[in-house]
């Protein structure tokens, strides 16, 4: 079992899930998940975390080195792809309609 920085599962997915399991930590993997690189965590063993989460269900990812200024996005059944633009937002889009995420307010 994992646990993401941060995460989101539809509506529809949840629905589906029992009131039980609502109640503790249900077993699912969820739609999205945020992976922020931490202090002492190598790029190569959070490039593998994240390949379990689509392997796993998982539709979109970010990977967010905010030291280096970089966010690796995984997509399924796409390549990785890199967002290295901090002055500009990054798009959760098509899979999060709306949401953006201004990633200067990562910067330290």
């Amino acid at each position: 079992m994992r646990n993401p920085d941060a995460a989101w599962v539809s509506h529809e997915r949840l629905k589906k899930v029992s009131k039980e399991d609502l109640e503790k930590f249900p077993h699912l993997c969820p739609d999205f998940i945020v992976e922020l690189r931490s202090k002492g965590v190598t790029i190569k063993e959070l490039r593998e975390k994240m390949s379990e989460w689509i392997v796993n269900g998982c539709r979109l990812g970010w990977l967010i080195d905010a030291d280096e200024e970089i966010v690796y996005v995984y997509r399924s059944g796409k390549r990785v792809s890199t967002h290295t633009n901090f002055n500009k937002s990054i798009s959760g889009e098509p899979e999060l309609p709306g949401f953006k995420l201004l990633l200067s307010e990562l910067r330290v």
